[in-house]
């Protein structure tokens, strides 16, 4: 009896064992599977980014030949001195560094300005309102109406026009919303109505400054839409002096505009600097961005996840 039970045993701990081991292959193969797949989106990114970079620094006939892969072919910086001796493409930086800042720096004012009070449990009419900010997520008057309130409020042609219409998003304002109620415990405004502190003097003293990784969140988003923003400047500008650096890099990109390089180039090299010029203009309009997301990176996750799992 006793021989028949340790060998039930010891069958009992070998299944076991096989099954552990089979559990554990499955499970490296997943992680394997995993990195495969991440890798392989890796790629996908990263080589035409690479490929790029590498043609912005390339000769212009090394561009238009077809010789550039993933290393520059006789090193130039050509397309960029070109790049920033046109002033059209000049201004354009500039205009899209003023419409980001400005546009981005109203529309976090606004998103706070309009999340905090709905997020407050007490504030009368909240639900009514947030659905009806939902709705407008949702569904929307259409380009030939806001044109129409563009135009009615004098922002025709002018830099509001690229900052106003679009200075919230109901995005933004779900998450602020979903912060300030979650990730400021109910206590804390409780004991600072205590001490005296109305609701603005709490939001200015003590939920704007726990809310930074939520503010560096939102502020992200604001400044990545409006850095590549060029529809709202294709139908509200008319004047090239306004034009972001997006619907400069458009008309040299898809309608293969140039905008003075006839002044710098001689007749037989003007489409090959063309194209060149194309990949310098991608680099260009991406570093500002690459720039920017480091410093709110280490926020970005806590950001987005604060607020949105209760407990």
């Amino acid at each position: 009896m006793t021989d028949l039970t340790a060998e039930s045993n010891q069958t009992a701990r070998a299944r076991l064992r096989k099954r552990s081991l089979n559990v554990v292959l499955v499970d490296r193969l997943f992680v394997a599977a995993v990195y495969i797949l991440l890798l392989t989106f890796l790629a996908i990114v990263l080589l035409p980014l690479i490929y790029i970079v590498a043609s912005s620094f390339s000769s212009p006939a090394a561009v238009s030949a077809g010789r550039v892969s993933f290393w520059p072919v006789d090193f130039t910086l050509r397309g960029y001195e070109v790049a920033l001796r046109d002033p059209k493409i000049v201004s354009g930086f500039i205009n899209s560094l003023f419409y980001t800042t400005a546009g981005t720096a109203l529309s976090v004012v606004l998103t706070i300005a309009v999340a905090f009070p709905l997020s407050r449990v007490d504030f009368f009419g909240g639900r009514l309102i947030t659905k009806l900010i939902v709705f407008t997520m949702l569904f929307s008057g259409g380009l030939i109406p806001t044109y129409m309130v563009v135009r009615s409020m004098g922002m025709l042609n002018t830099p509001w026009a690229m900052i106003v219409p679009n200075a919230i998003g109901v995005w933004q304002v779900i998450l602020a919303m979903s912060y300030f109620r979650d990730a400021i415990p109910k206590e804390l405004y409780e004991a600072a109505r205590v001490d005296g502190a109305g609701d603005l003097r709490f939001l200015l003293l003590i939920a704007i400054p726990l809310a930074k990784p939520m503010i560096a969140v939102i502020a992200l988003m604001y400044a990545i839409w409006q850095w590549n923003s060029y529809f709202d400047a294709l139908i509200y500008l008319r004047t090239d002096a306004l034009h972001p650096l997006q619907l400069v890099l458009r008309n040299i990109l898809i309608l293969n505009t140039q905008s003075n390089l006839g002044d710098a180039t001689a007749m037989l090299e003007r489409q090959q600097l063309a194209d060149l010029l194309k990949y310098s203009l991608i680099v260009i309009s991406t570093v500002p961005v690459l720039l920017i997301y480091p410093f709110v990176a280490r926020h970005f996750t806590k950001g987005i996840m604060l607020g949105s799992v209760k407990g």
